[in-house]
């Protein structure tokens, strides 16, 4: 009998990043391939408010805590899909 591991799943930035991407073109009715991840959030109008709201549907969605903060020091998709790996990693 062959012994069952369980390994976390890992997720990468691509994947933390494409889907940021989705969640911030679903919110201004572009499509994702228009939503650039080197330019602030707040270049696509989106306010403090979406923001919190982002930090929320991440915690959903990862199952991690998410402090504001975070976003705010990562105001573009490319680092903070960087800085939500660890954490989701740690998760």
């Amino acid at each position: 009998m062959s012994e069952l591991t369980t390994q976390p799943e890992t997720v990468s930035a691509d994947e933390v990043r494409e889907w940021l991407r989705a969640r911030v073109a679903a919110h201004t009715g572009s499509p994702a391939e228009e939503i650039r991840v080197d330019l602030p959030l707040n270049e696509y109008g989106l306010d403090s408010v979406y923001v919190l709201g982002l930090c929320a549907e991440i915690e959903d969605h990862y199952g991690i805590e998410v402090e504001p903060t975070l976003m705010w020091d990562n105001p573009s998709l490319n680092p903070l899909a960087e800085a939500l790996v660890p954490l989701i990693a740690a998760a």
